[in-house]
């Protein structure tokens, strides 16, 4: 190998800028053929990360005490996965619930209209970090478009479609499932919501409308919490759910500004 293969070669500024703009592993440089030990470090961080957050647990106590604080009623369930490596083998099993704890559900919180659904998911940091943001900002709109949230229900080992026996048991119109979504190198606590009109056991994914990457430094929860509140408003309108209904709320938001533009330049 020659020396120039051993050299460090650092990234050129042009590549460089780039990273000012995205958390994606670009324009590293390089040491001989491999990457630089910072580089190389930090993408063992961020591996160790993203391991942590599928097998750690959420903090089920904290967050009950704080769902509880801000009025919310709320109950907690559990999968058939009876624990993690279950769970991470057997999907199938993450999205249904024992029989008993649906009809406990119907019994302690009564027929739902609007029912979210906090599950753990593949990342229990993405739980712990961002639903209690995403509901403070998603909650008031909800309110304000007529469609509280009449119950929160926090899953363990739940996949996405755990929603659809719980909102089944509670006879809900409407459930939003926050969910931690499979970690990236980048991302290990990334929140996903999936909205689904009328939840029952069997339904496919089509049948959901999805937003995704929910964190300060993906899609803020404020800005997710205007696009759920879109989705559930037109889902209960129009009465459905998933492929169907076309996200549309930035040509509404579009709109609103537009609004704002012509009262301010009357001024």
């Amino acid at each position: 190998m020659s020396r120039e293969d051993d050299a460090l070669v650092p990234a050129s500024p042009t590549l460089a800028g780039l990273r000012r703009h995205t958390a994606a592993r670009v324009a590293l440089g390089r040491a001989g053929s491999a990457l630089p030990t910072a580089a190389h470090l930090k993408f063992t961080l961020d591996h160790a990360r993203a391991r942590d957050a599928v097998w750690s647990a959420i903090d089920k106590d904290r967050l009950l005490a704080e769902l509880e604080a801000r009025g919310f009623r709320t109950a907690i369930a559990a999968s058939l996965a009876g624990d993690r490596a279950t769970y991470v083998r057997r999907p199938d099993l993450g999205r249904r619930i024992a029989p008993e704890q649906g009809e406990e559900l119907a019994r302690t919180l009564g027929p739902c209209r609007v029912v979210v659904v906090v599950a753990d998911g593949l990342s229990a940091a993405a739980v712990d970090a961002n639903v209690l943001p995403a509901l403070d900002a998603l909650a008031p709109r909800l309110v304000q478009d007529g469609n509280p949230i009449d119950a929160v229900v926090v899953v363990e080992q739940g996949r996405v479609a755990v929603g659809d026996p719980i909102g089944a048991a509670l006879k809900a119109e409407l459930v939003i499932v926050l969910i931690g979504e499979r970690p990236g190198l980048t991302s290990a606590d990334s929140l996903g919501c999936y909205i689904t009109y009328r939840p029952r056991e069997g339904l496919a994914d089509s049948a959901r409308n999805c937003i995704s990457n929910i964190r300060p430094d993906g899609l803020p929860p404020a800005d997710a919490a205007f696009k759920i509140a879109w989705l559930a408003r037109e889902a209960l309108r129009r009465e459905l759910s998933g492929i169907d209904l076309k996200e549309e709320s930035g040509a509404e938001l579009e709109a609103a500004a537009r609004a704002a533009t012509m009262v301010l330049g009357g001024d």
